[in-house]
């Protein structure tokens, strides 16, 4: 299946603002080809779809520290935003695709909610892997005196004599 958008290009986009994974409106205005004036403007035409927990309006705050990590332009001069930005989570971009009716929108929509799905189970592998560790670790938690030892061993026998240390074998005095 041909894909309007790389995967790599949507993954870029998502960020992770208040503990959530989010895209910003401008950030799916162009992935979806509208202006950000117009994608907020069909979310102000249907609030009720757009909870608090589908999206949210940036803080000065937040926006300053996109600003400086990222390098997002600023809301004043030159033609900025005079608005602080929306962040859409998962839901709410998912909810986007029933306000957003062009075809593209649509088909861009569907791997934006395949990149989530994808970030997530990446996520989910890597706690999968964390806890195994972790199981390990309590398992050998009474044994770490005798494994220091062991590798300390392996380490010592691995490890070429120095030229101080006193060589073994016969040894011819002058005189």
């Amino acid at each position: 299946m041909e894909q309007l958008v790389p995967i790599e290009r949507i993954e870029a986009k998502i960020l992770l603002i208040r503990g959530q994974k989010v895209m910003l409106d401008r950030d799916l205005a162009e992935l979806y080809g509208v202006t950000t004036g117009n994608l907020n403007k069909a979310v102000r035409r249907n609030t009720e779809r757009f909870p608090e927990d589908f999206m949210f309006q940036l803080t000065k705050e937040e926006f300053d520290d996109l600003i400086f990590h990222f390098g997002i332009s600023k809301t004043e001069g030159r033609g900025g935003r005079r608005y602080l930005p929306y962040a859409f989570t998962e839901q709410g971009v998912a909810m986007l695709s029933s306000v957003l009716n062009s075809k593209r929108a649509i088909l861009v929509n569907i791997q934006i909610m395949r990149t989530f799905t994808k970030l997530r189970r990446i996520l989910a592998s890597h706690d999968d892997l964390r806890k195994k560790i972790e199981a390990i670790e309590r398992k050998v938690e009474g044994y770490d005196v005798q494994i220091k030892a062991v590798f300390d061993a392996i380490r010592s026998l691995m490890t070429p004599p120095t030229k101080e240390q006193k060589k073994i074998g016969f040894r011819k005095d002058k005189g």
